[in-house]
């Protein structure tokens, strides 16, 4: 089938982060969908879109919300994917192409990676945009390195979570913390012990940005856009 369901990543939050590729498929494309989490959500209070309209003027769009909820239920989650698909496919069945806009790069911790296996498993062509990660934005923003030489990388989510954590960081290099806003006192103590330095960004590219370039700084609870950088 020649029609194509795009998986288009716009950046952390700053639009200036968004790619060439990604503004000029957004502009050439008119079905543009957004993932929303309730039912009558409204998409143009999506990030992803809000983002993606600084730079595409999105007047004349389709804009198409579909529904993602939060949910911790796999089978719930499976569900809601496969109805998605469904809906997306339904379009693409018709000859219309669909971008799809998600935060960050769609291929990391990212709903439409979901959708994009169950469209293409049902032979339908797709293209993934990669699209700037959170860590890589905020790493530039505090203005230190990810790795250096041949440190390793550790990428951790839902630290909050972890029953050991003198295991999680078990090992040298930089962790990268993810999904993790909270619950931070023990980890900022654990990684205190262990010789790392902390930094923080939240809401990185936004309006209401936070930066924590000192351990103790960092919040004990904060919001999901809060992400930690640890380095020894």
């Amino acid at each position: 089938m020649s029609n194509k369901f795009y998986c288009v990543g716009v950046g952390p939050g700053d639009p200036e982060l968004m790619s060439v590729k990604a503004q000029r498929i957004i502009t050439e494309n008119n079905n543009i969908a957004v993932p929303v989490r309730t039912p009558g959500q409204d998409p143009f209070d999506v990030l992803s879109l809000k983002i993606a309209s600084v730079v595409v003027d999105m007047n004349d769009k389709n804009i198409i919300p579909i529904l993602i909820p939060m949910s911790k239920d796999r089978a719930q989650l499976d569900a809601a994917h496969k109805k998605a698909a469904q809906e997306l496919e339904g379009m693409l069945e018709k000859g219309e192409d669909v971008v799809f806009l998600c935060l960050g790069d769609p291929s990391f911790y990212s709903s439409v990676s979901y959708l994009r296996t169950i469209v293409a498993e049902d032979g339908f062509e797709t293209e993934t945009v990669a699209g700037i990660t959170s860590f890589s934005a905020a790493a530039a923003r505090l203005g230190i390195p990810l790795a250096e030489w041949d440190e390793k990388v550790h990428v951790v989510p839902t630290i909050h979570k972890a029953e050991d954590l003198d295991a999680v960081f078990a090992e040298d290099g930089t962790y990268i913390l993810m999904k993790s806003g909270k619950g931070l006192d023990e980890v900022k103590a654990v990684l205190a012990k262990k010789g790392f330095r902390g930094y923080a960004v939240e809401n990185c590219g936004l309006p209401n940005e936070h930066v924590y370039t000192i351990l103790d700084e960092i919040p004990d609870e904060s919001g999901y856009f809060l992400l930690v950088i640890a380095r020894k």
